[in-house]
């Protein structure tokens, strides 16, 4: 027998409003629609965890679409560095998934619902999917350095409005993985794209 859980109907999580479904069948099942917080004894207000919420998902979403590129360019790379760069991009992957997981648990903790489709991610990230033919090399790390450094922007500024809510675990979260990660696989980046230059 499903249960409900006990949620708070708030503004949607998503800029068009909360989880409507198109057909009545799409609801069938659901314990928690997209958008509504679940109740959560973390001593946080419901809308800070609102907000923390919004913020979580939208650096989730960037994660994610981060995460699939390096994968794409693991597959496509090319050229004299081949070696190197298909070795950096699938680990750099594994450090984005392993982000985009603790991202996505931030979430649920929060009594949140985290974005889980590649229609969401889409939907949320302004990250660049790439095109679908092979690119250079150095068009690769151009990219993947451009989706880093959107995701550092936005996760600094997410990081101290966090704080100002007194939502310490998101905070943490955003600094301590989310900020330090992207620098690191900034910096690997750049020294590569610096080493292929002409």
């Amino acid at each position: 027998m499903t249960h409900a859980m006990n949620t708070t109907p708030l503004e949607s999580v998503a800029a068009g409003g909360t989880d409507t479904p198109e057909h009545p069948s799409d609801a069938a099942g659901i314990i928690q629609p997209y958008g509504q917080l679940a109740a959560v004894r973390l001593g946080l207000h419901a809308e800070v965890r609102h907000k923390s919420v919004l913020a979580l998902n939208r650096m989730l979403a960037h994660t994610l679409a981060l995460r699939d590129l390096y994968k794409k360019n693991h597959w496509q790379t090319s050229g004299a560095t081949f070696y190197q760069l298909h070795l950096l991009f699938d680990k750099h992957f594994s450090e984005q998934d392993g982000l985009a997981d603790a991202i996505a648990e931030r979430v649920q903790t929060l009594g949140g619902v985290a974005l889980a489709t590649e229609e969401d991610v889409s939907r949320e990230s302004r990250i660049s999917r790439g095109p679908r033919g092979r690119e250079t090399p150095q068009q690769e790390l151009l990219h993947l350095l451009d989706a880093h450094e959107l995701i550092l922007i936005e996760a600094r500024a997410l990081a101290r409005e966090a704080a100002e809510r007194g939502d310490d675990g998101t905070n943490d979260l955003l600094v301590s993985q989310v900020v330090r990660s992207n620098e690191t696989q900034s910096w690997f980046i750049g020294e590569h794209l610096t080493a292929s230059a002409p």
